[in-house]
Formats: structure tokens, C-alpha cells, sequence
């Protein structure tokens, strides 16, 4: 017996074993679940603060990243610019120079011409026509640097626009895996992906858990993977279903994830595990989903979606969230067992009063037949008892009567029978 102080009256009352045990129990699982509940909340928000600085430190990488290239091109638009623009400045300056030059002296040969009277016009003639050709070899070379910068501008602008063209291709393919958060499987399924995920840290981190795929199809569907663990006694602490769904880009008709939660969830309950787990590649430009770990408990208890990169970070937080609570879980155990050899001895027990209850019936049936029958023999040796004494009573009056029989009784009036005696008397 257990001795219990009200708190509030201070009134002190005992309880039996079995009493004590159930409010023991009542205590331990309320704060059992109270500290879940704390602990799933600190999960929660541990998950959600992890998972915003991966996506802010992957925003401002990413933003980072389209920057500088945004910056490069511009550098390179500019630098494309700036040097045609130089090229062709410098050598148009040059020929214009040079003509400028030319232009002068042909002038100042012209002004020779007719301010000197003494040189021959022949002698000009040929001076002028030397300085022609000289221009006009100028203008030819004019129009083949010309042609060679339009060239060179030409193969400058093809080189720098295929650049350009690849810092697009670039920035498309970055804005891509920033959208998609790099989730996209090249050469393998969703499934082959997981399952090798899963072996990189199975020795390390999940020695003693099981992962394998779901086979039991009796109940017509099945699940992809089931994820269990259990610790060193062989109490389990976790159990996950997992469901992996992808789809090609060409596919005309697109799926969504909430089509798979109520069978999910029917496979969950099937297979007795206590959570749910959809790894998903279906509707890649949802900002939900592409956020993180999207609870969706609120419409089927216990269930997750993630996208891939996210599927072992959930088996951590759950198994952690698991752990934190096996020893609670440990001592349920422990208190079940116990409570099952009490009630297989007062099973037991009630077994051996059924059966001393049925034996003691049987007894008390047949004592009490015993004792009809000796009431019953009692009674007809009471009749016998009652005859013998009626007999008795009769044969005493028979014995009066044969004594108080006399000859003269006998013989009265009866003459010849007093003749008779008389004579005998005589």
C-alpha cells in the first residue's frame, strides 16, 4: 500500500498497488507528452531557422552569382564598345592626319605652282600627280583599315556575343537550380536516388536501422520504403513510410501531390508505421514545396512532403525527436510488461476461482443430493419407525385382549359351550 498526500488539503489516503501504478502512469505519460510536444515544437523550430539560412544563404549565393556575371557582361559590352570604338578612332585619325598632311602640301604645291614662275609645269605636273597617287594610296590604305576594322569588329562582336551568350545560358541554368534547388536527377530515378542517399551514412549514422523496399502488396498498394529503428533492447522507437514520385518534363498530364496523400496515409496505417514521408519532384515551381519540409499533418496525421535534398535531413529530425523521447518510451515498455504478468496472474488466478467455484458447485450439488437422500431415507425409516410402533400398539391391544379372554366370556350365552366346559371342569 501507498501513502498519498493531497496537495491542496493535505489530506493523506493510501492506494493499492494497481492504483498507484495507474496514476503513476497517468503522470508519466502526461509529461511524456507534454515534453514530445516541447521537443517537436523545438524540432520545428530548429527545422524551419536551418532551412531559411539554406535558402537565404543559397538566395544571396545565387544572387551573388548573377551579379558578377551581370556585371562581367557589362564589362565586356562596354570593353566591346570601347575598344572598336578606340580602333576605329585611332585609325581614322591616322589616315585623316596623314591626308591633312597631303591635303597641305598639295595645297602648297598648288600655291608654288602659281606663285613660282621659274618651275617647269612638267616638273608640277608630276610633283601633282605624285602626290595624287601618294593620296589616293592613302585612301586605299584608308579603305582597307577601314574594311579590317569592320572585320575585326565583326569578329570581335561574334566573340563577345557567344560570351554573352554563355553568361545567359549561365544565369538561365543558375535562376534554374535556384528555383528547383538543385534537385533535378540526371541518369538515375527518384528511388535509385534515395536508396543510395540513404547507404552513404547507413553504417555511420543508422547502424542498427532497417531501410529496405515496401513488397507486401496483400492489401492491393504498397508504399516504396520502410525505415524502422530500434534500440539495443529491441524497443522501436521510429518507423517512417516512404513514397517517392517523379515525373519526366515531357508528360502531358501533370501530377500533384496531394494525389498521393490519402493512399500515403492508407499505406502508413496498413503497414503500422508512425509516420508518413512523400519525396517529390511533382510541381517543381511551387514555392511550397520548394521551400523545405512542408508539414501537412493538418490534413493527414503524421505526413511530411520534401523534395529530395531534404530526404535525409527528415529522417534526422524525426529519429532525434524519436530519441528524445525512448526513454519514455522505454519505461512504457517496462510498465506494459509488468502490467501484462499482473493481469496474466490475475488471469490466472480467476482461472483457479472459475475452476474451485465450478468444483465447489459440483460438491455443494451432490452434499445436497446426499443429504435429500438421508432427508429422504430419514423419512422412510420414520414411516417404518411410525408402522413398527402402530404394529406394536396393536399386537399390546391384541396381548390385552388375549388376556382378558375367560372361559366365562367365553361361554356366555353359549350354553352348549357351557355344557362343554362344565363337563371339562368336572
Amino acid at each position: 500500500m501507498q501513502e498519498i498526500k493531497c496537495p491542496h488539503c493535505g489530506k493523506v489516503f493510501t492506494l493499492d498497488e494497481a492504483g498507484y501504478a495507474d496514476i503513476l502512469n497517468q503522470v508519466r505519460n502526461d509529461a511524456f507528452h507534454h515534453e514530445l510536444a516541447e521537443r517537436l515544437a523545438l524540432a520545428e523550430r530548429d527545422k524551419k531557422a536551418a532551412i531559411e539560412l539554406v535558402q537565404s544563404r543559397l538566395a544571396g549565393e545565387m544572387d551573388r552569382n548573377v551579379a558578377q556575371k551581370n556585371i562581367e557582361i557589362e564589362r565586356l559590352k562596354a570593353e566591346l564598345k570601347t575598344s572598336a570604338e578606340l580602333m576605329q578612332a585611332t585609325a581614322q585619325g591616322k589616315l585623316q592626319e596623314e591626308m591633312f598632311k597631303k591635303d597641305t602640301e598639295l595645297a602648297r604645291l598648288r600655291e608654288e605652282i602659281k606663285s613660282a614662275s621659274v618651275v617647269s609645269q612638267l616638273a608640277l605636273k608630276e610633283a601633282v600627280g605624285q602626290v595624287e597617287k601618294e593620296r589616293d594610296g592613302l585612301q586605299r590604305d584608308l579603305e582597307a583599315k577601314q574594311l579590317e576594322q569592320k572585320l575585326m569588329e565583326s569578329s570581335l562582336r561574334e566573340k563577345y556575343e557567344t560570351q554573352i551568350k554563355d553568361r545567359d545560358d549561365a544565369i538561365e541554368r543558375l535562376k534554374d537550380m535556384k528555383a528547383r534547388l538543385s534537385t533535378k536527377m540526371v541518369g538515375e530515378t527518384l528511388e535509385q536516388h534515395c536508396e543510395v542517399e540513404f547507404a552513404k551514412i547507413r553504417s555511420a549514422a543508422f547502424p542498427r536501422a532497417y531501410f529496405e523496399k515496401d513488397n507486401d502488396a496483400r492489401s492491393g498498394s504498397k508504399g516504396d520504403f520502410i525505415f524502422r529503428e530500434a534500440d539495443e533492447a529491441g524497443t522501436e522507437f521510429i518507423s517512417i513510410m516512404f513514397e517517392m514520385k517523379n515525373e519526366n518534363d515531357e508528360t502531358a498530364t501533370k501530377k500533384k501531390n496531394e494525389d498521393f496523400f490519402k493512399e500515403l496515409d492508407k499505406d502508413r496505417k496498413e503497414k503500422g508505421c508512425e509516420y508518413a514521408v512523400l519525396v517529390t519532384l511533382l510541381e517543381p515551381n511551387n514555392e511550397l514545396y520548394n521551400a523545405g519540409i512542408v508539414d501537412v499533418s493538418h490534413r493527414y496525421e503524421k505526413m511530411y512532403v520534401v523534395r529530395p535534398q531534404f530526404f535525409i535531413p527528415i529522417i534526422t529530425l524525426l529519429r532525434n525527436a524519436a530519441m528524445n523521447s525512448l526513454q519514455y518510451k522505454t519505461e512504457l515498455a517496462l510498465m506494459r510488461a509488468q502490467n501484462i504478468d499482473i493481469s496474466n496472474f490475475e488471469d490466472q488466478l480467476n482461472q483457479f476461482k472459475d475452476a474451485f467455484g465450478r468444483n465447489y458447485d459440483l460438491a455443494a450439488r451432490r452434499f445436497q443430493t446426499a443429504i435429500d437422500e438421508i432427508d429422504k431415507s430419514i423419512d422412510h425409516l420414520q414411516k417404518t419407525k411410525e408402522a413398527l410402533l402402530g404394529a406394536d400398539r396393536n399386537l399390546r391391544l391384541a396381548n390385552d385382549k388375549a388376556q382378558d379372554v375367560t372361559i366365562k366370556k367365553l361361554t356366555r350365552g353359549n350354553p352348549t359351550m357351557a355344557a362343554k366346559f362344565a363337563e371339562l371342569e368336572k
